[in-house]
């Protein structure tokens, strides 16, 4: 009998280990699955907070725009869209030219003077001529009137110092483009404002710029400092930009601002786009940090005062 004994003890207890077994697989199934779900809370709290974090993001890059004149997914064309403001008495420390001079102020955007292909072709030529070199921080200019380029932190003549080496970066064609283009800006400009475009002539600066979230290393990388034209270039009388790129797609801030006393009103680079305006204080403005992206833009300067023309720009 004892050894029947000792067989139902054994499986006694190999019962009860088999039970022991299996409370503890319950038990870690059920420890694991809590885990997962505190993994799972804990990773949609992340989320929420994500969420949230890029809301109140984005909020402030809003929170200071009175309201948008433009915004990138419009179309203004044929027609430039016209905000008319009183001219400042800047002009009256200049000498006036008649039919020139500012009489009517205002700003005034359209997207029926550049097509998106030229707009295109003239962000690869300016691609290609800033690939020689740019600048450490996040703005970088190239000038094809002067020839100043960005490099480094300072700034070269690349018509001294590429020489012949530029009939490889740009072409006849580029610059044939980039006169025509400057030719219908300013057309647009004199009618919009009932200027004699024949007093109208091109100064500097007139360059291309592009834009990046690099951290600014010189006083030349802070581009968004508000300003006005006309009292840090006297000799400017109308500012106009031409955008390379696509504000939301291409970059995220970059936006045109102008500064108001009741507000801010923001124009929104795309394509094509040509943004103009009187140069006086009545268009104090600024643009915003470009966040992430690069941001492309033609800045084509005229004066009344022919003492300040410059000529259009020519391949060596």
């Amino acid at each position: 009998m004892a050894p029947v004994r000792q067989r139902n003890a054994k499986g006694a207890n190999a019962a009860e280990i088999e039970k022991k077994i299996k409370r503890g697989n319950a038990l870690r199934q059920g420890s694991s699955w809590r885990g997962s779900r505190l993994l799972v809370a804990l990773l949609l709290v992340a989320l929420s907070a994500c969420g949230a974090a890029t809301w109140l993001y984005m909020t402030s890059l809003d929170s200071d725009v009175t309201e948008t004149l433009v915004s990138q997914g419009e179309l203004v064309a044929p027609q430039p869209r016209v905000y008319s403001v009183q001219c400042s008495e800047d002009y009256d420390n200049y000498k006036r030219y008649p039919g020139c001079t500012p009489q009517k102020c205002g700003r005034a955007v359209t997207d029926g003077v550049v097509t998106r292909e030229e707009a295109q072709t003239l962000r690869r030529l300016a691609e290609r001529g800033l690939a020689l070199a740019g600048s450490e921080g996040g703005a970088s200019i190239l000038d094809l009137h002067s020839g100043a380029l960005s490099m480094g932190k300072q700034f070269v003549n690349i018509y001294r110092y590429f020489g012949e080496r530029l009939k490889d970066v740009f072409t006849q064609e580029d610059f044939q483009l980039y006169r025509d283009v400057r030719g219908r800006i300013q057309e647009v400009i004199a009618q919009t404002f009932g200027l004699d475009p024949a007093l109208m002539y091109l100064t500097k600066p007139t360059f291309f710029s592009r834009i990046n979230s690099t951290t600014a290393k010189t006083q030349h990388d802070e581009y968004w400092h508000p300003h006005i034209d006309k009292v840090t270039y006297g000799s400017f009388d109308y500012t106009s930009l031409l955008y390379l790129s696509d504000y939301g797609s291409d970059f995220t801030g970059g936006r045109f601002v102008f500064m108001d006393q009741n507000g801010n009103r923001t124009v929104e680079p795309r394509t094509g786009r040509v943004s103009f305006f009187s140069s006086g204080s009545e268009n104090l403005h600024r643009v915003e940090k470009v966040m992430w992206g690069t941001r492309y833009a033609i800045t084509v300067s005229f004066t009344c005062d022919p003492a300040h023309a410059i000529s259009d720009p020519a391949l060596p």
